[in-house]
């Protein structure tokens, strides 16, 4: 056999695995749908009623991405910046409310000690 023959056959196996294995592999593989026909109907149920809450999450994720995209810095340091600032803000709205749930709670018990007629203890 020539070397020519060999080369030809080399390509056409290379050709051959690089294009049929990923042909294969989608041919085999089975779409969302029939995926989705298979599960039980109680998963079917709760895959539905979550479904606009996983898609309304990813929409939530896509736009921070490019929020932080638009920054000079790399995503992951855009981000972690970003996210301390939101947990910054977070904890001092905690904060806020426990405060205005004490002074709340400081008033009923007034209110409450001025209706027994018992007043303020000293």
């Amino acid at each position: 056999m020539t070397r020519a023959a060999t080369w030809i056959k080399m390509l056409a196996a290379g050709v051959g695995l690089c294009v049929g294995g990923p042909a294969f592999t989608y041919w085999l593989m089975p779409t969302e749908d029939e995926l989705f026909k298979k599960y039980n109907p109680e998963l079917q149920k709760r895959s539905l009623e979550k479904r606009e809450m996983r898609e309304q999450e990813f929409d939530d994720f896509v736009n921070k991405l490019k929020d932080w995209s638009k920054s000079d810095k790399p995503i992951w340091e855009a981000a972690s910046e970003i996210n301390a600032q939101q947990v910054a803000e977070q904890r001092q709205k905690i904060l806020d409310d426990r405060k205005s749930l004490a002074a709340e709670a400081e008033r009923r018990r007034r209110e409450m000690q001025e209706s027994t007629g018992e007043g303020p203890k000293a």
